[in-house]
């Protein structure tokens, strides 16, 4: 009788020929990105080994992802680990990697991965030179430095960008992280990143103005109204994009708009320029998508360029367009 054939591996699991070995696993910096992807090896078998860590609050937060794991300086960490997070703020990271391969603390054949999402392999090449394997692994999720980040990284999409010989490698660290890889061109991260920076970071500034608002206008639970509308508008801009667009802006109602900035000069005089810039942005996309009339843009314009005489005086209701659908 035929032995059953082996299942073929998912098209999204590397190959075990192509899987790292297990790796002694080094972080240097503790912020919130790099204890939790080190906790993420460590649920695929690696064996984190070190952490650099510098505040009260990073060496909680190492050992509360790391338990047991312990705190030494950068130069140790590279000496002990096999694979090396540098997960230290972007500004910081050039100098960091200069530092470490003059330092003579960079070992070859050492795996050397940065998660910055702004730069790709290329501000590793102090580490390269000195035998380094350079990854650039940028998870692209907000942290916030507890154990919900390791669980978090499932289908978690990552800007990749490595050497054509790391590419394997590069993409099973990812996997074996829970993640997605992404392949990003070097030439490509700056803009990358910006993309990732403006959705997601703008993101909780705008959500914590609109509680702040909610708060002020009565409203008891602000999260609690915010979640089900907040959630529909993301579900339907991944899915139709600038067609998704809705509210007053898209509509023309400058009536509406005026009586929206007037407000915000009384209530919350700091929220105005952030309103009148992405109010601007959505008009200009809505009139592109055919979504704003032109014959309504002109006044609606006027009350975002701010005009004294509209900004100050929110115009009639009954001068605005009625009775379309919302």
């Amino acid at each position: 009788m035929n032995a059953p054939a082996a299942p073929e591996p998912r098209a999204s699991e590397p190959r075990a020929e192509d899987r790292p070995a297990r790796l002694t696993v080094g972080v240097v910096g503790a912020g919130r990105v790099g204890p939790a992807l080190a906790a993420a090896l460590r649920l695929a078998g690696h064996r984190p080994v070190a952490v650099s860590a510098v505040s009260d609050t990073s060496r909680r937060r190492a050992a509360e992802l790391l338990p047991d794991v312990p705190v030494v300086e950068p130069a140790r960490v590279l000496a002990l680990a096999d694979l090396v997070l540098l997960t230290v703020p972007d500004d910081a990271l050039p100098g960091l990697v200069e530092g470490l391969a003059d330092t003579g603390a960079v070992r070859p054949g050492q795996l050397l991965v940065h998660t910055s999402g702004r730069y790709g392999t290329r501000v590793l090449d102090p580490a390269r030179r000195a035998g380094a394997l350079p990854l650039a692994l940028h998870p692209a999720m907000t942290f916030t430095g507890t154990a919900v980040d390791v669980q978090r990284l499932a289908g978690c999409s990552f800007g990749v960008t490595a050497p054509e010989e790391l590419r394997l490698a590069a993409e099973a660290l990812v996997i074996e992280m829970g993640g997605e890889p992404e392949w990003i061109a070097e030439e490509a991260r700056p803009l990358y990143h910006a993309a990732l920076a403006l959705g997601a970071n703008h993101l909780v500034t705008l959500v914590a103005q609109s509680m702040e608002l909610l708060h002020k206008a009565g409203v008891a639970a602000p999260d609690r109204m915010l979640g089900p509308l907040l959630g529909a508008a993301l579900d339907n801009a991944l899915r139709s994009g600038d067609a998704a667009h809705t509210g007053p802006v898209a509509r023309g109602d400058a009536g509406t708009v005026a009586a929206h900035v007037a407000e915000l000069r009384k209530h919350a005089p700091g929220t105005v320029a952030g309103y009148l810039a992405m109010a601007r942005t959505t008009a200009d996309r809505a009139l592109a998508h055919g979504l704003l009339k032109p014959e309504l843009a002109e006044d609606l314009l006027g009350v975002l360029a701010e005009r004294p005489s509209t900004a100050a005086h929110p115009a009639d209701p009954a001068d605005g367009p009625q009775g379309e659908d919302r």
